[in-house]
């Protein structure tokens, strides 16, 4: 019996800021952005969005076929919480109107926790193969005006259904982990924008990279030359190019720069749409890969790099289902992006400056989203959620 990803689904903010904008406003050249990191646009949360609405919008289209009672966990993975007590995921189980006798729980460690939640998942859907995981990544990248993280600020979730003879992607039991206490991104309670040495983190996700592939090597993994393509933790697209100039050097591959970039490059073009959404980030990859790739990836392995700041890393693999392209979302995708809508930088900042009240009132927030759940307000410090 395979375990594995039975259907995934991304979804993102209806509004964007293209990053000439911003280059435009710094008075520098565009390719700055587009080049030096990679990255064209990132999205914008509206007021009435945030974690939950992106969660439950990426999590609706698996379950149109589905009976929600086969669903016995949700595992909802973000550093973006909205709450130091209660799980973001069980908003999402009431909002999807999925069965009482399902568990939820919330996963954080940086950009990492959604891949333990699939590792959770797998274990679990092996344990009683009956059942289907529902696992969701969401996460709203901040950093502050003016910085350097600003132009990699973005937002998404991603939504997985883990189960037992997957349709899409059957994931290997062999995985290399590296955890080390490093300070290289955080964001402590009393901020709203995280704090980032990039050059130093850089250098840890390189580190990393190297050290968890080491372990999957250790633990019985397959050889580099034996994976198709790679997915890897997106904190800005041009990292894909350096973890896989890294990882060539580490396994001493044959493969020439054009074999290397092929291996990469259909995971990558969502991610230059949207932005970071750090733990959603490199399952938006995974996404990105199916719904793109121009080649048939049955049978294809492919391999990939989960890296959380602090730091947590893994390496693992699995095997493109035969048939998948009949069960992707490829089509919902490209309507997402394509009717998103262009935000001047006035109306960014905007956005960026909305914050939510903290005065226990009762507060509505406007009609901004065009997706199935928003964020209608906040009353006696509750958030309430509406259903269109």
């Amino acid at each position: 019996m395979s375990v594995g990803i039975d259907d995934i689904s991304f979804y993102t903010s209806n509004y964007y800021l293209d990053l000439k904008s911003l280059a435009d406003v710094h008075n520098i050249e565009k390719d700055k952005f587009y080049q030096g990191i990679g990255q064209e646009k990132m999205g914008i949360v509206a007021a009435d969005e945030d974690v939950v609405t992106m969660a439950a919008n990426a999590a609706l289209p698996l379950l149109k076929d589905v009976d929600p009672h086969s669903i016995s966990t949700v595992m909802f993975a973000t550093e973006t919480g909205i709450d130091q007590s209660k799980a973001a995921g069980i908003f999402v189980h009431g909002l999807l109107g999925l069965p009482n006798r399902c568990r939820v729980v919330e996963l954080k460690q940086a950009c990492y926790s959604a891949t333990a939640a699939i590792q959770m998942a797998c274990a679990m859907v092996a344990r009683d193969p009956a059942r289907k995981i529902l696992v969701i990544a969401a996460d709203i990248a901040r950093y502050d005006l003016n910085s350097s993280g600003e132009a990699t600020q973005g937002c998404g979730a991603a939504a997985m259904l883990i189960s037992a003879n997957p349709r899409l992607l059957k994931i290997h039991p062999e995985s290399g982990n590296y955890t080390e206490d490093v300070m290289d991104f955080w964001r402590p309670n009393y901020r709203s924008t995280a704090l980032v040495d990039g050059k130093y983190s850089t250098k840890i996700y390189l580190k990393s990279l190297k050290q968890a592939w080491l372990h999957y090597q250790d633990v019985g993994g397959v050889e580099f030359e034996q994976i198709d393509h790679l997915c890897y933790h997106l904190p800005f697209t041009r990292m894909a190019e350096k973890s896989q100039s890294q990882l060539a050097r580490v396994t001493k591959t044959g493969r020439d720069a054009e074999q290397l970039n092929a291996m990469i490059e259909p995971s990558l073009s969502y991610n230059r749409l949207i932005g970071n959404s750090y733990t959603a980030s490199m399952y938006i990859g995974l996404i990105s890969l199916l719904d793109n790739a121009k080649e048939d990836l049955s049978g294809k392995r492919v391999g990939f790099f989960s890296y959380g700041s602090g730091c947590v890393a893994e390496f693992f693999t699995g095997t493109v289902v035969d048939g998948y392209e009949e069960h992707l979302h490829r089509d919902l995708h490209s309507k997402l992006l394509n009717n998103r809508r262009e935000l001047s930088y006035p109306e960014y900042l905007d956005l960026y400056h909305f914050e939510y009240p903290t005065d226990g009132g009762e507060h509505q927030f406007p009609e901004q989203t065009q997706g199935q759940f928003r964020l209608a307000g906040i009353n006696q410090h509750k958030r309430i959620y509406n259903a269109r």
